[in-house]
């Protein structure tokens, strides 16, 4: 996660992107400048979305919530070596909320992307940026505004219909950020919960979602769901303040998501469609309300278990997941959602099914490698990987989650795929499904910063204290 924090990187010890972003589609006059400096890099590119960074950090102070006793304090807030008193995990989902704050400046502004395809220029340093949006190279770069509605500079445009999906996520992120700090900083506390339920009106006005921009491609992030992201934000705020509206509306919008908007009941699904992969709003709300409504949360997390455990027998490897892009971010989802349904419900009849996955991801598949760079020390695992840290300086970061494996009738329809490298795998491919350990491609080998943070819930489940 720290190799792919922008602004200021601890892993290559530079300062990039200071002069994101110029707005477009905000109330102000388009190219107006707004600081949306922070956040993270999302994969190999330099783009950076509110839909994976929310994810990515509640997802990191689940982990904590759940495991407080497991994180070490190795860094300051920076990323740099020694530590500040405050564990690792909350130093690097900290670094995640002062970006949420920036990018809503004012109750009804949303900053949700930064940046667009005119980013893939090739490998680049983030310091030294070759990506020109119209002032030049390594200089300003759009700063898109949430509307709700179908956006695009270019070509493509979007099919957006609201912005509750961005807006419930954030304040869910921000309300389990605001009762962390309480004892930590109590003003960042109150500026977080304050921003909390100013996002979570602008869900409750906007309803629908909003997606990622392209410009001269036609890939983007294509989440089509919020309920579930509403859901994780009225039981966050009915937490963090007792007022008993959050609760009801969450309860409404968790029989709403139901398990509509998860991918776990479905063979497959379109490029992060059913996004968050894990409905964590079902395990939040879980721990607040009566007895019949966490049965219904449990059912619907053990209907998909099921669906996918009745898939997983027919692989010999118990895998029960559909290999669409980004398959590795199921898998890890998979695995959180077999851990949360058990601390729900005290039912472990699942352990088997979900050591499966484990071992899946850390070697025990048709290639023999590890899905987690530089893990186990001494093991195989992805090391030609399509990021520019590798790429041009070599570097080689324990953690990252590659994308995993992908149905070759996906894989052999993408643009500009290509192998630089031999096929260390050559003689271990099938017919069906296809991963390769190469920086040329970019559908299996590329670690994505949603997909690591969305595995750490997993490692840290079967770490020791």
């Amino acid at each position: 996660m720290r190799q792919q924090r922008c602004g200021y990187n601890p892993t290559m010890d530079m300062v990039c992107h200071q002069e994101d972003g110029r707005s477009f589609f905000g109330p102000m006059p388009d190219s107006t400048f707004v600081d949306a400096s922070g956040g993270w890099h999302d994969a190999g590119d330099q783009l950076k979305y509110l839909i994976t960074g929310s994810y990515a950090t509640g997802h990191l102070l689940m982990a904590h919530q759940l495991f407080p006793n497991r994180f070490e304090d190795k860094v300051n807030a920076l990323g740099q070596p020694g530590g500040n008193g405050i564990p690792d995990v909350l130093d690097e989902a900290k670094w995640g909320l002062d970006w949420l704050l920036k990018l809503h400046p004012a109750p009804d502004q949303l900053i949700h992307q930064i940046a667009d395809d005119r980013d893939h220029r090739g490998f680049k340093i983030p310091n030294q940026d070759n990506s020109d949006y119209g002032w030049g190279e390594n200089s300003y770069r759009p700063a898109y505004f949430a509307t709700g509605k179908p956006q695009g500079l270019g070509k493509y445009k979007s099919e957006s219909t609201g912005m509750a999906n961005i807006a419930g996520r954030s304040a869910a992120a921000l309300a389990l950020g605001a009762r962390i700090w309480k004892e930590i900083d109590e003003a960042f506390s109150i500026q977080c919960l304050r921003a909390a339920k100013s996002l979570y009106a602008l869900g409750r006005k906007y309803e629908g979602y909003q997606q990622g921009n392209s410009y001269g491609a036609p890939y983007r992030y294509n989440e089509e769901t919020w309920n579930d992201d509403m859901e994780w934000a009225g039981a966050e705020l009915y937490k963090a303040t007792g007022e008993s509206s959050y609760l009801t509306q969450a309860k409404d919008y968790a029989l709403k998501s139901s398990n509509a908007d998860s991918w776990t009941v479905r063979d497959s699904a379109a490029h992060y469609q059913l996004y968050p992969f894990i409905n964590l709003g079902h395990f939040s709300l879980h721990e607040v309300v009566d007895q019949n409504f966490k049965k219904t949360l449990e059912n619907f997390y053990q209907e998909g278990i099921e669906y996918t455990l009745k898939k997983a027998q027919t692989s010999p490897f118990e895998v029960g997941i559909p290999f669409i892009w980004c398959s590795n971010n199921l898998m890890t989802s998979l695995a959180t959602q077999l851990i949360l349904f058990e601390k729900m419900s005290g039912n472990t009849q699942y352990q088997p099914y979900l050591i499966a996955q484990r071992d899946w991801l850390f070697g025990k598949n048709p290639w023999g490698t590890s899905m987690f760079t530089g893990i186990p020390r001494h093991g195989d695992f992805p090391v030609y990987v399509h990021t520019a840290p590798y790429v041009k300086l070599g570097l080689e970061i324990p953690g990252g989650l590659v994308d995993g494996p992908i149905f070759r009738t996906i894989h052999s329809n993408l643009i500009g795929l290509t192998l630089e490298r031999p096929d260390d795998y050559i003689g271990r491919q099938n017919p069906f499904i296809v991963y390769h350990d190469a920086v040329g491609d970019y559908s299996t080998n590329e670690p994505t910063m949603d997909g690591t943070a969305g595995s750490i819930l997993m490692m840290t489940y079967f770490s020791r204290e």
